[in-house]
Order: C-alpha cells, then structure tokens, then sequence
C-alpha cells in the first residue's frame, strides 16, 4: 500500500482559474461594465482605484459569475481586496461552482483576506457546489490563522463534503496538520465520523492490475471508505494527530469499510512510530483480517517510504517487527490471500502466489536479514513453507522471482511487481552484486537455522533451479557446498544446469554461459 493522499481533493485553485479566465465579454450587454473587474484582472491597481472613485459597478460579473474581488483574491492582493470591500463589493458573491472570495482565500492558506472577508460578513460556512467548505480548504493547507479565524465566526466543524463525506478534520489530518486537527478538535470535531462507502473492482494479489490479471488471479468487489480520522492519520502518517485523537476517545482496534484495521493499514503504509503507539494504547497485533497480520505488512514494507525511496520514519523496518513481536505479534502467522493491487501501480502488494507465507518467508525472500534473525529470536520457524511448498530457504535463492518478464520488460527488485523498459536489455536479466552478496548471506543463515538445501515446491524446483536461473554463481558455490543435488530435476525433468541455458519468460536468447559452465565444473550432467 502506498503513503496515500485523501480519498477525494477539493476542486484547487487551477480549476478556479480556468473558470475566472473564460472568454465570453462579447457576449455582455453594452450597460454591464467590465472596467474595474478587467483592471483587477489583469493587476492593474492605479486603473482600479480611479474606477472605484469614479464608482463604476464594483460587483459586476463576468459570465461565470465571478466579480473584481474574486480576482483581487486569486490574486492574493491584499491592497485590492481592502478597496474593494471598501467600496462595498459583495463579499458572497458567488461563481458558477459556487465558490465565494472566501473559499478561494481559504484555498490559497491567506489568512489576512480570509479575516478580511469575515470581518466584511462572509458567511464562514460558505461551500462549494459539492459541498467543501472554506473551513476544509484552511484544514487541507494548513493554514492555522486562517482557520482559527473561520472557527472564531462559527464555522462547522463537522460539515462534510458530498464526493466522500470527508470532514475538516479529516483533511487536517489527512494532511498531516496536527496542529490544525488540535485546533478542530477543542471545537467539537467528530472523532467518529466516516467517510462514505464504496464498491471497486481489484486484481487480487496479481502482477499488476484486475485489467491485465491471468486466469489463476482472483479478482474481488472490495469496499472503500468508511474511515475515520484516526484510519486518516494511521494512512497518512500523522503521528501527533493520532496522539489526539487517541487521547480524545479514538478506536485503536477501529476498522475501515474493508474491515482492515488501524494497525494493520499503519504498518502497510511504513508508519512504524505511528504503529508503536497504537500497540501502546492497546491495537491488536494479531489481527488478520484481511488475511495478512501488521508483521507481514511491516516486513513487506521494510524501511521504504517508497521504491527505492528510504523512510526517515526510525520505528520503521526491523525496529517495528521488534515492537510487534513484544506486543505479542504472532511470528508464524501464514499470508491468506493476496492484497488488491491497483492499475499499473506501485503498491506495497502480497501477491497471491505468496500465499502460506510467513513473516520469516517474507523477510527472506526481501533478503532482510536483520528482521529474518529478529523473527528467529521472537520465534519464527524458519521451516515453514508457503502453500506451494516454496520454502524461505529456496524464496531466498530467488524461487520465483524472474527480474526478466520479457525481452523488453524487467523487474526492479525483489518487493516490485510491475514491469520497465530497460536499455540494455542486459539489465534485466543480470542480478545487481549486492543483491546477490545479500542472497548468499540470507541463504547461510536460514542454512544454519536448519534450511533444506534439497528441499522441493509442488513444482519440484529446489533453490538451486532458482540461483541458477538467476546466473547467481556465488550462491550456486553455497548451496553445492553445502550439499545441493546440482542434478535434481523437477516435475518437468529440467535441472538447474537447464534453468541456466534459459531463463523462464525471457526466451532461449538469454544463456548464462557462465553459470551453465560453473555447474558443469561442480558435476552437471547434460
């Protein structure tokens, strides 16, 4: 699962510049007088000034209903704004999405019009045609001034908005706004509010998408929605937010439409701080379901804040196995399923070929071995084997895993599951040094933890077809030395010398003469 945004945005202030900006003066009456909103509009203040003295119409419209002061405030002119609302423009005038100067200011986070305005008698309640108010728009950017000052003039702080039923806390939140959710929370915010339900189609653990999913993936009508503030921060990684909220009387066990929990959704986001202080407060570690626990989630997560992108989150990674594991986490908990994976996404995704895996399955086969030693330590069996027999030993030697989906297409590494375009083509199909010099030491471990090296998945490939499918040389050298088959066949009668010669997906162009040779060297028969 990606660190998401809001489930819905309001409409931002481009949209409302495509609105403020469309032709349609020639279609005007020759008694409407565009002077003062053509001088506003194009930031002409000695023109506007001397039309305000000659007291040209101060509230006359352009086609879509906006007025000079809805341009003085998408402009952010503080001046302008203050000669206008002098000359008595009307401070609710409304526009075709029925967005007043107010929300516009509240969009932009200029707190000194948004108390202007109010101060002029805007109605601090004032909501676009969806239903987003001025309140929610302070929230969304984090404009504390400009939201204390709506709060002070009686704002509704539990208004929700039409596309979602998302409130301003949420937003605040969602955000990552503490001191903004702080602020709506001493005015009565509802800690329990929800968002609106619905139904959408996911691929469920496939490659990539419910478009391009293969016969053997399910897919499955899952609900959306259904969160309260607290699933908001526990998605988005507001740690002082959650604070609040907790301390104001939110559900630490709270679920969403889906049933996941807020533990779980904390960990599948790598918010381990923000996981940490729900075991605290008393979350459930062993709560499933969804068919993966918070431990799976944590390990698929790692200390990633995206691809290839490091969290600076420090409870994240092996520091939040520890924490579940103390909260008693159960460490040989089995993936159920795989998790939905959206369209041509980047997602954080347990796929349903994993299914059986354990945490210590998980963390060997993302070759992290200090959250493979934690897991041992807390008592994970390293025996154990996913649903089709692949056991860690053989996850960790690259069973499969084929960096080559085709002659054009790759794998990143080993928690992807959506394909590039390299150039070369080499890339795809070469396994990166360090990734192999983690194989070898993931490998010895779970060897000297009791690992099977001749041990077989219902396909009958053993770790070694999986290294040498890999052109991994240094881990084929581990596993024969410590006494792999070099001629074990699986069910289709190919060895690893012939996994070598061709690699699965790519095609017979791709020969790891290399590996084929060091094989021959340790005793493979042709």
């Amino acid at each position: 699962m990606k660190a998401r945004t809001m489930e819905s945005r309001a409409m931002m202030a481009t949209a409302f510049c495509a609105i403020l900006a469309l032709p349609g003066a020639a279609s005007l009456s020759a008694a409407d007088d565009l002077r003062l909103l053509e001088a506003v509009k194009h930031q002409d203040t000695a023109a506007a000034r001397v039309l305000v003295q000659q007291r040209v119409d101060v509230d006359a419209a352009q086609p879509d209903g906006s007025t000079a002061l809805h341009w003085a405030v998408h402009w952010e002119d503080v001046d302008t704004v203050d000669l206008l609302l002098r000359a008595g423009a009307n401070v609710n005038a409304a526009n075709d999405l029925s967005t007043t100067p107010l929300v516009m200011a509240s969009m932009s986070g200029n707190a000194a019009i948004v108390e202007k305005l109010l101060a002029a008698g805007a109605d601090p309640n004032a909501a676009l045609e969806s239903g987003e108010t001025a309140l929610m728009a302070a929230s969304r950017v984090g404009s504390v001034r400009a939201v204390e000052a709506l709060l002070a003039r009686r704002a509704n702080v539990n208004a929700r908005e039409d596309a979602r039923g998302q409130t301003a806390l949420m937003w605040a939140v969602a955000n990552k706004h503490p001191e903004i959710a702080r602020l709506i929370l001493r005015h009565g915010a509802d800690i329990h509010a929800r968002t609106e339900v619905r139904r959408l189609v996911f691929n469920m653990g496939g490659s990539r998408s419910a478009g391009s999913a293969s016969r053997d993936i399910p897919l499955a009508e899952i609900e959306q929605g259904g969160f309260t503030p607290l699933l908001f921060a526990a998605r988005s990684g507001d740690l002082e937010s959650a604070r609040l909220l907790v301390a104001a009387g939110a559900n630490v066990n709270d679920t969403a439409a889906d049933e996941n929990t807020v533990l779980v959704i904390a960990a599948h986001s790598g918010h381990g701080s923000l996981a940490a202080l729900l075991l605290e407060k008393g979350a459930d570690p062993k709560a499933a379901p969804l068919g993966y626990t918070a431990l799976h989630a944590a390990v698929l997560r790692g200390t990633l804040r995206d691809r290839g992108v490091q969290s600076p989150d420090p409870g994240a990674g092996v520091n939040l196995v520890k924490a579940l594991l103390a909260h008693g986490a159960d460490p040989n908990a089995r993936v159920m399923k795989g998790t939905p994976v959206r369209r041509w996404s980047h997602d954080f995704a347990l796929l349903e070929r994993w299914s059986g895996a354990t945490p210590f399955w998980l963390a060997a086969r993302f070759l992290e071995l200090d959250m493979m030693r934690a897991l041992v330590a807390g008592g994970a069996d390293p025996r154990l084997a996913s649903r089709d027999g692949t056991t860690a030993l053989m996850a960790a030697a690259g069973s499969g895993y084929s960096r080559a989906s085709g002659t054009e297409a790759f794998i990143r590494d080993r928690r992807d599951h959506s394909s590039y375009n390299p150039d070369p083509i080499e890339i795809a199909t070469k396994i990166p040094e360090q990734e192999e010099r983690l194989a070898r030491e993931a490998l010895r471990l779970t060897i000297e933890l009791g690992g099977d090296v001749n041990a077989a998945n219902r396909a009958g490939d053993t770790a070694l077809h999986a290294a040498a499918a890999l052109g991994m040389n240094t881990v084929i050298e581990l596993l024969a030395a410590s006494g792999a088959d070099v001629n074990a066949k699986n069910k289709a009668g190919r060895t690893p010398l012939d996994a070598a010669r061709r690699e699965a997906g790519v095609g017979a162009s791709v020969v790891r003469e290399d590996t084929a040779a060091l094989l021959r060297r340790l005793g493979a028969k042709e």
